[in-house]
């Protein structure tokens, strides 16, 4: 989901570093395919929120208002208008709000394209090697641990997403990362007819992939570690999904996939130098926001790799939760 005005209607730092990232997408993903050779399903054809009653309706138009005193795109829809962009919306939708600049981008290719980009420029993969700490060595390197024994390297980026908490960083008592589960639908759409934007409920999102699956999610649970599909999760994301669509009832189940986000206290991600570790970059704790702001963090990353740069944003730098 590529969708920085959806997930904060109210103006934040974390809104304002999505809009930012959001604006970097067209470029990067023109620059990962060409570097990979592999293609991307990537969309902005917009997200509409959609009303289910009154009151959810009131909260749309005065966020539509919000956004256009702010100069962002945005509009409200009337209901009649509604089903003409939307035909396969609940008959008793109250209304939706339309941001045209929203999309979304499939995670699947975006990753191979990321991984087969970086192998092309030289880089190598240890998979199924777990890292085990970081500490400073010799000559201004820093010591990686693992499971297959120590490297070394002069500058390592810790993007261990919600198991950056398990990796000892010397000299400190450990990052507070902690993961929150998220349940995730892929259902293969019963109809020829298709959807035509990103849905967006109160409780849930419908993305149509262009292979005729479509994707309903997701849950947000305190399940620690815990990665098991429920029940519990299938049935909340099929009845919230089937509100904003009645169709989905014929759809078939394909699957349900699960995964952890790394949230911080603060709920912002942590990216930037450590003041601990000279060498040590963070790239983590992005929560729900990961891949929207994926752009913004590698660009933020490379500045500092290639010291071009050694200050974030101040909002997602490490120092602002202590000396890491």
């Amino acid at each position: 989901m590529l969708a920085p005005f959806i997930e904060g209607h109210d103006s934040t730092p974390l809104r304002e570093l999505g809009r930012r990232s959001l604006d970097l997408y067209d470029d990067f993903v023109r620059r990962v395919m060409t570097a990979s050779g592999l293609p991307i399903q990537y969309t902005r054809n917009g997200t509409l929120e959609v009303a289910l009653d009154a009151e959810e309706a009131n909260r749309l138009r005065g966020s539509a208002a919000s956004f256009k005193n702010s100069g962002i795109e945005a509009q409200w829809v009337e209901p009649e208008e509604l089903r003409s962009l939307e035909p396969l919306a609940a008959t008793g939708a109250t209304g939706g709000l339309l941001m045209a600049r929203h999309g979304f981008v499939g995670v699947p290719d975006l990753t191979e394209a990321l991984a087969g980009a970086a192998m092309r420029g030289g880089a190598t993969f240890a998979l199924e090697t777990r890292v085990l700490s970081i500490a400073p060595a010799s000559d201004n390197r820093l010591m990686l641990e693992t499971q297959a024994g120590p490297s070394y390297f002069d500058r390592v980026v810790l993007a261990a997403g919600s198991w950056t908490g398990q990796v000892t960083i010397d000299g400190l008592t450990g990052l507070n990362v902690r993961p929150v589960r998220g349940q995730l639908l892929h259902l293969a759409w019963p109809t020829t007819q298709p959807l035509r934007h990103v849905i967006w409920g109160t409780d849930c999102y419908i993305v149509p992939w262009l292979n005729g699956r479509v994707l309903v999610g997701a849950t947000v649970e305190d399940a620690g570690f815990d990665e098991r599909a429920t029940a519990a999760g299938v049935r909340d994301l099929l009845e919230a999904g089937c509100s904003l669509v009645p169709h989905l009832w014929q759809a078939s189940f394909a699957e349900v996939r699960v995964g952890l986000r790394p949230c911080t206290s603060d709920g912002m991600p942590i990216v930037g130098p450590s003041a601990a570790v000279p060498g040590l970059i963070y790239a983590t704790g992005h929560y729900r926001n990961g891949v929207l702001l994926a752009p913004l963090t590698a660009a933020v990353v490379r500045d500092i790799v290639q010291k071009e740069s050694s200050d974030p944003p101040p909002e997602i730098s490490p120092s602002r939760l202590g000396r890491l």
